[in-house]
């Protein structure tokens, strides 16, 4: 039998039901789902040095289990000294099993281990079912060892949902165990 993660397992057994319970779906195919997590950092130090690149594709490989990869420049910009095709930062895309793997490794291990931390803001929707997530720093993460790293960093973290609306994203990550901050 084939390993399937804790919160694909709560996903199908509850959560489609509370989905279809609140918003009225006649078919299952309509309950939203989360497609994707993007993790991506810039990195905007590196156009003076190469290896701090190195270091946060590194990190975002640890933390996701996943190699990550490095963003090149689009463009040039003469008053950073950026020239196009440079690596300027580092990102991760997470699917099926270790997409759910990592939200709750996120959930249930990183977020409890920020400062002051009482529930992350609800503001960050697009309008299109999609939510955006800033992590100030990446040492929240259980996978980084601290007395490794050379300097302090955030990168963000993007869920895409296929929901239409961002009501229906956030009932969505909400029962998935994402904790908003109560109004």
């Amino acid at each position: 039998m084939a390993y399937v993660s804790r919160l694909k397992k709560e996903y199908q057994e509850k959560v489609i039901s509370t989905l279809t319970e609140e918003f009225g779906y006649k078919n299952v195919m309509q309950v939203p789902k989360l497609e994707k997590i993007v993790l991506s950092r810039g990195v905007g130090a590196a156009v003076a040095d190469k290896k701090l690149i190195d270091h946060a594709v590194d990190e975002l490989s640890r933390i996701t289990g996943q190699k990550a990869v490095a963003t090149m420049s689009k463009k040039d910009v003469a008053s950073f000294k950026l020239r196009k095709g440079m690596p300027i930062g580092a990102k991760v895309t997470l699917r099926g099993e270790q997409m759910y793997e990592f939200l709750d490794r996120l959930v249930t291990s990183a977020l409890p281990r920020v400062r002051d931390f009482n529930g992350i803001k609800a503001t960050g929707f697009d309008g299109r079912g999609n939510y955006n997530l800033g992590v100030t720093e990446q040492i929240i993460f259980p996978e980084i060892d601290i007395d490794k790293i050379n300097k302090i960093s955030g990168m963000d973290i993007t869920f895409v949902t296929s929901a239409e609306t961002d009501k229906e994203a956030k009932s969505l990550l909400a029962e998935l165990g994402l904790p908003f901050k109560k109004n």
